[in-house]
């Protein structure tokens, strides 16, 4: 998956915004103002920021190498995910909506409901 890729597939989940809040570098992806993904336009190969449960996010940082703790992010909710290296075809995008249900369940169940998530 190409950044081009990586940032239409976030733009097809419901109500997603693509903001530059940090810097004119840093894309992020919100939902309902929260993130759920990050990654650099001039580096994307460098690591795309993904939320994830924690459990999950020891047990795929052992299992795959291009998967790292989040960098500039809480270690415990974030990866670092490499996009151009080695990972099994549908990972990504897996780990993309894993990240978004994560915010959405987080979201409160008012917001939810008005948002229809």
């Amino acid at each position: 998956m190409n950044i081009e890729e990586f940032r239409e597939y976030c733009l097809s989940k419901p109500h997603v915004e693509e903001t530059l809040p940090f810097d004119q570098d840093t894309l992020v992806f919100k939902v309902a103002g929260k993130m759920f993904a990050l990654c650099s336009l001039s580096d994307y190969a460098g690591g795309v920021a993904l939320k994830c449960d924690p459990e999950r996010a020891v047990e795929l940082r052992e299992q795959y190498p291009a998967i790292q703790p989040g960098y500039h992010m809480s270690k415990k909710h974030w990866n670092t995910v490499y996009p151009e290296a080695f990972l099994p075809m549908g990972l990504l995008p897996e780990l993309i909506d894993h990240s978004y249900d994560l915010v959405v369940q987080g979201l409160p169940k008012k917001l939810r409901l008005e948002l229809s998530l």
